[in-house]
């Protein structure tokens, strides 16, 4: 064995290890501890009607989120590197995901977004996110020379975009489908492609996803809530055909004011506010924990974002600049939106919490990703 080489390459992990951005590693880990309290508190007495147990749902998250520590530091340790070299085989495994949810899928309310496999269901849409945004960072870095070339560079690129988010609209997710389109943009912009180009993907895309929007009536009618609650705010006799998910979800703010009812108090939970555990759980908070309690989940992401955008300032190569950049990106517009939703600001979708939010696929794939940007962190010291 030789010996001065082993020190040499435990000196280097244990630098790695001492080096990971601890404010973001904090900041994301404590989001998850906590969310195991509200996730039990949103949904206790719906899983002790559903599966006569109130800790059904509870225990279920408290093992994802387990799952997730121990998937944080794994992928915290892996060279991300190693993700550049398999980026594409990874967006194909993910669209292959995506294409047999079109075919053989699970069906739950309606829409076919899962992979059924056994007990757990698998959203491929997850994966996809993140595996767009990893080769994405990749193609953007090797063709950095000639970027802002059409052809050559924002064709490819957009491609890839266009795929994920049209497999994903057909499923039908609408949502997720036009934020994994802005998110595909924006790394495009951070990319330093043709802001011309940028300008006329995004008027493409409005007019594109407008025309999809009002192609269902309940997307219509989702577009028809939102427009209507402005209208009818005042109107005493109209405000009951508005919206009663954002109705219930707004009460439950009110109900907690400044200070919450606390802990377990909630009123808006028991039926009365859908999807109280996912979706609508940042209302739930409000409720039991009041502005404080909101206060206190918007500084922990907005602490994530700095330092998760620091990360990428300082990334020791282009890859891991636009990696850094696309994984922050994606936590900002996917926290920022189920905000705007709860609080009335954005039309109603289907966009969990990051860290928070009921669901096994999305707080694992986040934690992935979370480590990923903890090992760029990591090296950004290092170099």
């Amino acid at each position: 064995m030789n010996t001065p080489a082993f020190v040499a390459q435990l000196r280097q992990q244990t630098l790695t290890r001492s080096h990971i951005d601890w404010m973001l590693f904090l900041a994301s880990v404590a989001l998850m501890l906590f969310s195991i309290a509200f996730v039990y508190s949103a949904s206790a007495y719906f899983a002790d009607v559903k599966f006569g147990s109130p800790e059904k749902m509870f225990l279920g998250h408290t093992l994802r989120v387990a799952a997730s520590l121990v998937i944080i530091i794994i992928f915290s340790r892996i060279d991300y590197h190693v993700l550049q070299r398999h980026s594409k085989s990874i967006l194909f495994f993910a669209i292959g995901c995506l294409l047999f949810v079109l075919v053989a899928g699970t069906t739950i309310k309606g829409a076919r977004r899962w992979i059924g496999l056994g007990s757990f269901s698998f959203q491929p849409s997850e994966l996809a996110k993140f595996a767009l945004v990893l080769h994405l960072a990749r193609l953007m870095a090797e063709k950095q020379s000639y970027i802002k070339d059409l052809q050559r560079a924002f064709l490819p690129m957009l491609f890839w975009i266009g795929a994920v988010a049209a497999l994903i609209a057909r499923q039908p997710n609408f949502s997720t489908a036009g934020v994994i389109f802005a998110l595909g943009v924006l790394m495009l912009f951070i990319g330093n492609a043709n802001v011309l180009h940028i300008a006329a993907l995004f008027v493409v895309g409005l007019a594109g996803g407008w025309v999809y929007g009002i192609s269902a009536d309940y997307r219509m009618q989702r577009i028809t809530d939102f427009t209507q609650q402005f209208s009818s705010m005042f109107d005493a006799e109209n405000i009951r055909n508005v919206n009663y998910q954002l109705q219930q979800a707004i009460l439950a703010f009110g109900n907690g004011g400044i200070l919450g009812m606390g802990p377990g108090q909630s009123r808006q939970r028991d039926w009365f506010l859908p999807e109280s555990y996912g979706d609508f759980i940042f209302s739930i908070i409000g409720e039991e924990y009041g502005f404080i309690g909101v206060l206190a989940i918007i500084i922990a992401f907005s602490l994530i974002l700095w330092r998760g955008f620091i990360t990428a300032r300082r990334a020791p190569d282009d890859f891991g600049r636009f990696l850094a950049g696309g994984i922050t990106i994606t936590f900002a517009l996917y926290a920022v939106i189920n905000m705007g939703v709860t609080t009335g600001l954005l039309p109603t979708t289907g966009l969990p919490l990051p860290f928070i939010s009921y669901g096994g696929t999305a707080i694992l794939f986040s934690a992935a990703a979370l480590g990923v940007l903890l090992n760029i962190s990591a090296q950004s010291h290092k170099s």
